[in-house]
Formats: structure tokens, sequence, C-alpha cells
């Protein structure tokens, strides 16, 4: 069984992406989430004015914050069923600071079950990406992202599976490692470090800047 993974810039592009996934049929215990909390846009409590990404209806309240710290079927605002999305979480992860995760990929990087608060063991995203598959090269990229600000969909593909998937995702904007590690490259980087200090709020809004 193959991986696909895709960075995506902003929280709510993911959101979509993982609504369009299971409204293509993609179960939602073969998708996960792993996104950058920094900018609070969940807080993990359902309140409602957790920050401004996920208002989705714009009345200025946090729908996925909301849906999420309910338990209840987040898809149902983003425009799909119930699935991993009702599962969003608090994490902590070395390197990346907190995090919102809910999936397979997510529970395999902190060890514990996804949506209680734990504590990773150092580098458990990069080890995660690399048990799913993918080259030391993409899961440095991958796990970079999320530290600046990302938020990584990864999904389990069955067969010729794939290229189905690849394809929404990319039409969701999402980002390869190829493509996001050539422009983190271009600025000196070489790799991701779990001992870094997690990017904050304004580092992550200018990195953000630079992909509009």
């Amino acid at each position: 069984m193959a991986t696909v993974t895709r960075l995506f810039d902003s929280h709510t592009q993911a959101l979509d992406a993982v609504s369009k996934l299971e409204a293509a049929g993609v179960s939602h215990d073969k998708i996960s989430i792993v996104s950058n909390n920094a900018d609070k846009w969940h807080s993990g409590t359902g309140n409602h004015n957790a920050g401004p990404l996920g208002d989705r209806n714009g009345d200025g309240e946090n729908d996925v914050a909301d849906g999420a710290g309910k338990g209840a079927a987040t898809g149902g605002v983003l425009g799909a069923g119930a699935g991993v999305l009702a599962g969003l979480g608090m994490l902590a992860i070395p390197g990346l600071g907190p995090v919102v995760a809910a999936g397979w990929l997510a529970s395999t990087a902190v060890g514990a079950a996804v949506g209680a608060a734990a504590g990773g063991a150092t580098g458990g995203l990069l080890g995660a990406l690399k048990e799913a598959g993918h080259s030391d090269e993409e899961a440095h990229v991958y796990s970079e992202g999320v530290r600046r600000g990302g938020t990584l969909v990864s999904v389990k593909a069955d067969g010729d599976d794939a290229q189905r998937l690849q394809t929404i995702l990319d039409g969701s904007r999402g980002f390869d490692a190829t493509t996001r590690g050539e422009a983190y490259r271009q600025s000196g980087w070489s790799g991701f470090d779990a001992a870094a200090q997690p990017y904050t709020s304004e580092q992550i809004e200018l990195e953000r800047a630079k992909y509009r």
C-alpha cells in the first residue's frame, strides 16, 4: 500500500482536501492530517473564537473548532460526511510545537491515541513519514513544512489508486516534497531539525506570504 502526502499552506485548504477525499469515497481511516497550530486556529476546547481560519460562513466563529470540540461531524460544515475531521485533537510534537492532528499518521508520530495531549519522541513525525514509505528527503521536507506553519494530508492508497488521490490533493492546492523542498533549499535550508525552535505565529505569517 502506497502513501500519498501533500503539504498545504493553509488549514482551510487542507480541510477542504480531506472533505474532497471523503466525498470521493476514500475511507476516513486511510486519511491523516497534521496541522501546525501556532496561530491557535483550533482551540481544542470548542471555543468559537479560536482564530480566523475555519470560518466558512463569515460569521466570525471558528466552525472547525466548534465541530471538532463537540466531537461532531465537522465535515458537515465543509461539504462532506462525518470522518477524520471529527477526530481532530491537540498534540505536542518536539520540533513542531502545538499541532492539531487526526488519523493513522498522527498516531504513529506520537505513539499515543489521537485526540489526547501527548509528548512525542524527538523527530516523531519524521520517523512516521519514513515508516509510511516516504524517502528520507520527503520526510524532512514535509516535517519542515509543518514546522513552518503548514498542514499535511496523508492518504493510504490501494493498488493503482495513488494517481487518483494525487489528482485530488494537487487540485486542492497541495504541494509535493520536490516542489517545496527546492524552495526551502534556496534559503539555505538543509534538513528538518527536531531540536530547533518551532516557528512563531509571526514567522509563520511571513512564510505563508512567500507562497501566496
